[in-house]
């Protein structure tokens, strides 16, 4: 997931924005307590998700794939006052601590969590989204991207992570590899869909920023 040595990116930790403390709190708990603790965002890249949001400044953030609930909490920092969050996730033993970390935070009131399948909650919001960050399961990004399309106000953002998919994306797919053959092609599109301008960062395993036209 790390394209650049463990130096360079303690440099740009140091480099960029503090972590807050709650942020820091999460980190660890996840670390001592959850399995697969390399999914959390993480500092540097949790700052620039809060940094992305700022700039936005959405009304309504969707975020499909929740984790522990630390880029939620990052979004959150942009998000206007009469904002709201709505996070999904299909793993119900991780709800505990999202709903922890959640309460503590001055967003407790604004964020939304739902558990189950995105593809059928997303229809039931009954809103329009100015950024949506896509971080769940790789084989349903391009389901994920024709559904929020629709839903995204113009100049809408949308948020795609683990693009790079740990640079398989360089690599001939084995054809049972699902995951990947689906990411190859959901950067093709985004790079062609005519309504969205993207770019593809190198943070961590990649971070595609697309632009609703």
């Amino acid at each position: 997931m790390h394209f650049i040595s463990p130096e360079l990116e303690l440099y740009v930790e140091r480099h960029s924005e503090n972590e807050p403390a709650l942020l820091a709190a999460l980190h660890r708990e996840t670390y001592q307590k959850i399995m697969q603790p390399r999914m959390l965002s993480g500092h540097f890249q949790g700052r620039v998700l809060s940094m992305l949001s700022k700039l936005i400044r959405p009304v309504n953030i969707l975020e499909i794939g929740t984790y522990t609930g630390y880029a939620t909490l990052c979004l959150a920092e942009g998000m206007q006052e009469n904002g709201s969050i709505d996070t999904i996730d299909i793993n119900e033993e991780l709800s505990s601590i999202q709903k922890k970390y959640f309460d503590l935070s001055p967003w407790k009131n604004q964020i939304s969590q739902h558990l189950g399948d995105a593809l059928e909650i997303i229809p039931t919001l009954g809103k329009t989204y100015d950024l949506v960050f896509i971080d769940a399961d790789k084989d349903n990004y391009l389901n994920y991207f024709d559904m929020i399309l629709p839903l995204m106000n113009k100049g809408g953002i949308i948020l795609s992570d683990n693009v790079l998919w740990s640079g398989k994306v360089l690599e001939t797919p084995d054809p049972r590899d699902l995951s990947t053959n689906v990411l190859l092609e959901y950067n093709k599109k985004l790079k062609e869909d005519p309504r969205v301008e993207t770019v593809l960062l190198p943070i961590r395993d990649g971070l595609t920023v697309s632009r609703v036209l």
